[in-house]
């Protein structure tokens, strides 16, 4: 694992009208490291994770991801940054109904222009799902769809993943199916992974485990 840093934050600070969603957020993510961030509801665990993806503002403080400070660049240019170096794995899997699960993966390659339909297929076999690429996400559980949402998140590979409760809608049979897979192919891929989580067994597979307080991380 290298010294240098995917991420960073630096005393981030984030309201909503006048209210306080957390203070003095510090965290530092090397690269290839796997942190899990625990923490009552409504400390902002997500809320944090759309901002180092850039896909939320915050009022004070400083984010930096891939050597980019993110408070520099304007929507086009996050949105590049986002393209080529994160991969986002929502709870709520967000696969577009319309395109086949193929399809659904090579989302990332083809907003980057980089088409490769062997990768798609890796992809693919790599979470279990080899042979499935023809099926629509109504024809999947919500374990198939989990996986497909992580192949997607990663078949670009991004140097940095970011996970939000990506259990929380699976059974714990499938949770642990679940897990099994998305540190794996991370390391695979010599990726950093933040996971935002209130399972303690999710936790459990970090290298670092920061609890998150309205008043920051430790």
């Amino acid at each position: 694992m290298s010294d240098t840093p995917i991420a960073t934050v630096e005393g981030l600070a984030k309201h909503y009208g006048e209210t306080p969603i957390f203070r003095g957020i510090d965290l530092r993510v090397a690269r290839g490291e796997f942190v899990a961030i625990v923490g009552e509801s409504g400390v902002g665990k997500s809320t944090l994770l759309h901002c180092l993806a850039g896909l939320d503002t915050w009022d004070a403080g400083r984010i930096t991801v891939a050597g980019r400070d993110l408070a520099t660049l304007d929507d086009a240019a996050r949105a590049l940054l986002r393209r080529e170096a994160i991969g986002f794995v929502f709870q709520a899997f967000h696969v577009l109904p319309h395109l086949d699960v193929r399809q659904n993966v090579a989302l990332p390659l083809m907003l980057l222009q980089r088409h490769d339909a062997a990768r798609v297929e890796q992809a693919l076999e790599s979470v279990g799902l080899g042979g499935l690429g023809e099926r629509l996400p109504q024809q999947l559980s919500g374990g198939q769809l989990q996986r497909v949402a992580i192949a997607r998140a990663l078949v670009h590979d991004p140097a940095l993943l970011l996970a939000d409760e990506p259990t929380g809608n699976l059974d714990p049979r499938t949770a642990d199916q679940v897990l099994d897979v998305l540190p794996r192919r991370t390391r695979e891929q010599g990726a950093s992974l933040v996971l935002v989580t209130h399972s303690a067994a999710a936790a459990a597979r970090a290298d670092r485990v920061l609890h998150m307080t309205a008043e920051g991380l430790g």
